[in-house]
């Protein structure tokens, strides 16, 4: 009896993890399996909604989504789980208006993408690189509204706080070519060339970049490199194209 008590007084019971913590583990599950099986990530987030996942579970089932380029009903899911966040005052309402911005965006619905971008911006709670890339995708809905000058402000700012992605650069480049800006486009593909010298749609770039100015050589010259650097990609085919004025384009 002595024996048997002296074990039950040794062994301390672990204490139970806290709903907090069980929260933050069944979320990363499920975003991992969002992200390595996403059809399996949609049934295991819509499972944690049913049992009182909230706003997480939809973010989860969006990224399922997403994964799956499933851009509308992704865009549902993070709209969905802005506006429970909101309801809640959650701050990651913001980052949830984001992503759907940036699923509209995929979709081409370019006046849903525009409204949770501004929602998303207008919340104040997004910094740094997060607020960068909202800008970044708000100016893209906005040139493909056509607000140009509206745009070039966003991606300023962007350059500013997410200056580090090449494709900030790489945008703010054909921008300035829109707006007949060469020296500024000049400058920005030379930073996205930079971070970036890989990137076909950069040769591309390059090449429209020359051919405003006058440079038949300097364009045929970039064209060319984006045939070879990625042969299938659609800047590839994009360059053959513009190729076609020459007298030989370039067989990949």
């Amino acid at each position: 009896m002595i024996f048997l008590m002296l074990i039950a007084q040794a062994v301390t019971p672990l204490p139970l993890p806290s709903a907090a913590d069980s929260m933050e583990a069944r979320y990363d599950r499920c975003v991992d399996l969002a992200t390595a099986n996403p059809p399996e990530g949609v049934v295991e987030g819509t499972q944690w909604r049913a049992s009182g996942g909230g706003f997480f579970a939809r973010q989860c089932i969006g990224i399922a989504y997403a994964n799956q380029a499933k851009w509308a009903p992704a865009a549902e899911e993070f709209e969905a789980a802005a506006q429970e966040a909101e309801v809640a005052r959650n701050s990651k309402a913001a980052q949830f208006w984001a992503q759907a911005g940036n699923a509209r965006l995929a979709a081409g619905d370019v006046a849903k993408a525009r409204a949770a971008l501004d929602a998303a911006l207008a919340a104040g709670t997004l910094v740094g690189l997060e607020r960068g890339e909202a800008q970044f995708d708000r100016a893209r809905a906005m040139v493909a509204a056509g607000e140009l000058e509206d745009a070039r402000n966003d991606i300023d700012q962007a350059l500013t706080l997410a200056g580090e992605d090449p494709l900030i650069w790489l945008a703010s480049a054909t921008l300035a070519r829109r707006m007949d800006d060469l020296p500024r486009a000049r400058k920005d593909i030379a930073e996205a060339f930079r971070r970036s010298s890989d990137d076909p749609s950069i040769y591309l770039e390059i090449g429209n970049i020359a051919a405003l100015g006058g440079d038949a050589d300097g364009a045929k010259s970039a064209w060319n490199d984006a045939v070879h650097v990625a042969p299938s990609s659609e800047a590839a085919a994009n360059a053959r194209n513009a190729l076609k004025q020459f007298a030989d384009p370039p067989q990949p």
